[in-house]
C-alpha cells in the first residue's frame, strides 16, 4: 500500500472509530433518574385516563400517514428543499474527500446535515406548539411524519444515499424505530439497520414495508401516546412543541449516526 493510500486509510478509520463511539454512546443513554422517579409516577397516574383506543386510534394514525406519504407524498416533500442542490453538494464534497481525504473535507459533509438537523427541529417545534395550543392532537400526525421523513432524507442525501428505493425505506422505517426506543430494544432495531446495510437489493427486504410501516406505527403511538393526549387539550397542548422536539433530535441525531458510518464504511471499502 502506497504511503498516501495508508494516510487515507488511516484517516478515515479514525473517523469511523469516533462515529462509532457517538453511536455507542447513544444506544448506552439511559432515561434520567428524575424521570423514572419524579415524572413516570404522573404519567402513569395520567395514563389511567387516557382513553383504551387511543393507542388504536394512534397507530392507525400514523399507518395511514406513512403509507400515504410513500405512495404520494414524497414529490411534496421534495419541494420543502432543494434536492438537486443538496446532490450536488454532495457530489462536490465527495470529489474533495476522495482528491484529499482528511478530516476537514470529510467534515464538510456534516455540514449539510447539521444544518438540515437544527432546521426541521424548530419547525417541528412551532407546529407542535400552535396546535397543541389550540387543541389539536391527532391531526397534525401526517405533518410530523413529513417532518420526520424530510429530515431523514435531507440528511441521507448529505451523505449520498437516495432515499427512494425500497431497501432504504426499509432503512429508514426501522431507524425512526431505533430513534424513539432505549436500551435493548433499541440495539436490537441499531443490529437490524446494520444487517440491512451490508445487503444488497432484495436481499434485504426480509421483512416487507408493509410489516415494517405497521411496526413503525405502533413504536411511534407507543413514543407519542402521553405528549398526543396532553396534546388534544387546550392550553396544556403546549407541550406538543416539547415532545416533538425531542423525537425529532432523537430520531435526527440516530440517522446522522447511522448515514455517516454508513458511508465512512463505504468508503474505506473503495481503498
Amino acid at each position: 500500500m502506497k504511503n498516501t493510500d495508508l494516510k487515507k486509510s488511516k484517516c478515515i478509520q479514525k473517523q469511523l472509530q469516533k462515529i462509532t463511539q457517538q453511536e455507542a454512546k447513544l444506544l448506552e443513554k439511559k432515561e434520567f433518574k428524575f424521570i423514572k422517579d419524579k415524572v413516570a409516577p404522573i404519567q402513569e397516574k395520567i395514563g389511567r385516563k387516557i382513553p383504551p383506543k387511543l393507542q388504536q386510534t394512534l397507530e392507525k394514525a400514523f399507518e395511514t400517514g406513512f403509507k400515504v406519504v410513500f405512495e404520494k407524498g414524497v414529490g411534496l416533500i421534495e419541494k420543502t428543499y432543494k434536492k438537486e442542490e443538496k446532490a450536488l453538494d454532495f457530489d462536490v464534497n465527495h470529489y474533495a474527500v476522495l482528491k484529499q481525504t482528511n478530516h476537514k473535507n470529510i467534515k464538510k459533509l456534516d455540514k449539510g446535515a447539521s444544518k438540515t438537523i437544527l432546521g426541521n427541529q424548530l419547525i417541528s417545534t412551532i407546529e407542535g406548539s400552535v396546535l397543541g395550543a389550540l387543541g389539536i392532537g391527532i391531526p397534525d400526525i401526517p405533518i410530523l411524519i413529513g417532518m420526520i421523513l424530510k429530515s431523514i432524507y435531507e440528511i441521507s442525501l448529505s451523505y449520498g444515499f437516495d432515499y427512494t428505493t425500497d431497501k432504504e425505506r426499509l432503512y429508514i422505517l426501522y431507524l425512526i424505530c431505533a430513534g424513539v426506543t432505549k436500551e435493548d430494544i433499541q440495539e436490537d432495531y441499531n443490529r437490524k439497520l446494520d444487517r440491512i446495510a451490508i445487503r444488497k437489493g432484495e436481499e434485504a427486504l426480509s421483512a416487507s414495508l408493509e410489516v415494517a410501516i405497521k411496526e413503525t406505527s405502533n413504536r411511534l403511538a407507543e413514543a407519542m401516546l402521553m405528549a398526543k393526549f396532553i396534546q388534544g387539550l387546550p392550553l396544556v397542548g403546549i407541550v406538543g412543541g416539547v415532545s416533538n422536539f425531542n423525537m425529532m433530535k432523537e430520531i435526527t441525531q440516530m440517522a446522522r449516526i447511522k448515514y455517516k458510518k454508513r458511508y465512512l464504511e463505504g468508503l474505506l471499502n473503495e481503498k
